[in-house]
C-alpha cells in the first residue's frame, strides 16, 4: 500500500491523519506527502516567516519519514483564483509519479476556500482512467475547518476508523513543530482539542483513541 496525504497548508497533514500516517510507516507502508500552498514575500510574508516554515516542514518530514514530499508552492488562501484546469494538471501529474494506491484529501464541507479547491482538484485527478493505481480516497477532517462548516448538506459522516492509541502522543508531538498553530484550549487546534477528538472517534469505534475518515471511492 503506497499512502498519499494532499495538504493545503502544512499542519493539516497532521491534524487529519498524522496517527495514521505514523501508524502506516510502523508497519511498512510507503507514506507521501503533497502540500499544495506555500509562503512567498511576493504574497506578503516575511522571510523569517518563509524560513521558519522552511524549518517546519524539514522537521515534519523527518519526523514521519515520508518517503515522498511535494510542495507545489501555491499562494496560500489563493488557491480559488488559480485557473483549475492548471491545478489539476500538475497535481495529476504529481500523482502519477508517486503512484498511490490510497489518497487522503480534505472535507469539501472545510471551510477554508483552500480545502474546498484542495478536494474539488484531487477528485479530478482520482479519475480512474486519470490515475489508475488509485484504490480508495479517503475525506480526513480538520479541527477548526471540518466542524465550523455551515453547509449541512455536506457534514462529515465518518465511516472509516483508524486505532491511533499507540501513536496519539507522537501526533501531538508532531503537531507540536508547528508552533505558531497550537493554542490553548478551547481554540479547536490544541493539544487537548486534538486529544478529544480523538477520544470521541475512539468511542464511536470501540478504540481508546482514533481517527475518523469518510470513504469517497474504493475499487477492489
Amino acid at each position: 500500500m503506497k499512502t498519499l496525504v494532499v495538504a493545503p497548508h502544512p499542519d493539516d497533514e497532521v491534524l487529519g491523519v498524522g496517527g495514521t500516517l505514523l501508524r502506516k510507516k510502523a508497519e511498512g507502508e510507503e507514506i507521501g506527502w503533497m502540500i499544495l500552498t506555500g509562503m512567498s514575500e511576493e504574497h506578503g510574508w516575511s522571510p523569517e516567516s518563509i524560513l521558519k516554515r522552511k524549518n517546519e516542514i524539514s522537521k515534519v518530514k523527518e519526523f514521519f519519514a515520508f518517503d515522498s514530499v511535494f510542495e507545489m508552492g501555491y499562494p496560500t488562501t489563493l488557491l480559488d483564483q488559480i485557473p483549475m484546469n492548471q491545478l489539476v494538471s500538475v497535481v495529476s501529474a504529481k500523482l502519477r509519479d508517486f503512484a498511490p494506491t490510497e489518497v487522503f484529501v480534505p472535507h469539501p464541507s472545510d471551510i477554508h476556500s483552500d480545502h474546498k479547491v484542495t478536494f474539488d482538484v484531487v477528485a479530478s485527478c482520482a479519475k480512474w482512467f486519470r490515475n489508475s493505481s488509485i484504490k480508495r480516497v479517503l475525506a480526513y477532517e480538520t479541527l477548526s475547518e471540518t466542524e465550523l462548516g455551515l453547509d449541512s448538506s455536506k457534514v462529515f459522516r465518518p465511516n472509516v476508523f483508524v486505532d491511533i492509541e499507540a501513536y496519539l502522543e507522537r501526533k501531538l508531538s508532531a503537531m507540536s513543530i508547528y508552533s505558531n498553530e497550537i493554542q490553548d484550549f478551547p481554540f479547536p487546534r490544541s493539544k487537548q482539542a486534538i486529544t478529544a477528538l480523538a477520544n470521541i472517534r475512539g468511542a464511536s469505534s470501540g478504540f481508546k483513541a482514533a481517527e475518523a475518515f469518510e470513504l469517497l471511492r474504493e475499487f477492489l
